[in-house]
């Protein structure tokens, strides 16, 4: 994954090694001195993408959830269709339209993170947070678990926040797929898809079945959502969560 970080960096190392020397510049003539360039920028370009994270390189290769419907939509950041998704794919019998006035669809689409929280658990689901790492959402993905996230759509100057569930990667290409907006298939390589996701705050959630634990569970962070889940009145599925962790 070839990051601008990255690139600046190795641009900067050779900079002072190189470019620093004003004599050795003025030595080249104009057509040495392009080459000199390319031979730079192809390095650096080599050099980053040699660097993908150790993490990812465990996951397997490619994958893919498509049992998990798709409802097109962009209205209310297409936050109602994300979690319709997922709640239908575990077998709740719903659809975008009924979780409209569920949501309460306020203003700004960070304040639906709550209320897609709330929402859930009514539904009997363990709402688990996920840390704010692409080899986090893609370690769940691999297990089988879809992630509901939200991201910038769009361009910086036209885009807007989107919630969408990430169903799919391919380490090869380095790119995810989503369930998004009015796409089915919405294709992202890796640093993209980063970047608009941060962008949104990097929040990313499971919407689990209390019987289904996540792929390296966090004991307590699993505990603590199955705690806010019997405060919603949910204390049959709460109780069904704890005995998934052995308690």
């Amino acid at each position: 994954m070839i990051s601008l970080q990255c690139l600046a960096l190795s641009a900067r190392r050779r900079y002072k090694r190189v470019f620093m020397s004003h004599d050795f510049l003025k030595s080249l003539s104009g057509g040495r001195y392009k080459w000199l360039v390319a031979l730079l920028l192809t390095a650096n370009l080599t050099g980053c993408a040699s660097t993908a994270p150790a993490a990812l390189d465990r996951l397997p290769q490619r994958v893919e959830i498509s049992s998990v419907p798709f409802y097109r939509g962009n209205a209310n950041y297409s936050s109602a269709m994300a979690l319709a998704a997922l709640l239908s794919q575990q077998g709740a019998p719903i659809t975008p339209g009924l979780l409209d006035n569920a949501l309460g669809m306020p203003e700004r689409a960070a304040s639906l993170e709550a209320a897609i929280a709330r929402v859930a658990r009514e539904y009997g689901r363990v709402v688990y947070p996920l840390d704010k790492r692409l080899d986090a959402l893609l370690t769940q993905v691999a297990a089988g678990n879809p992630v509901l996230l939200r991201y910038h759509d769009g361009s910086a100057l036209f885009g807007e926040p989107r919630y969408a569930v990430l169903i799919g990667y391919d380490r090869y290409k380095q790119r995810v797929l989503l369930r998004s907006g009015m796409s089915r298939r919405h294709l992202l390589d890796f640093d993209t898809f980063e970047s608009a996701w941060v962008k949104e705050g990097a929040w990313a959630v499971l919407v689990q079945s209390p019987s289904r634990l996540p792929a390296e569970v966090a004991r307590q962070r699993w505990v603590k959502a199955a705690d806010e889940l019997a405060r919603e009145g949910q204390e049959i599925a709460a109780k069904q969560a704890l005995r998934s962790l052995g308690q």
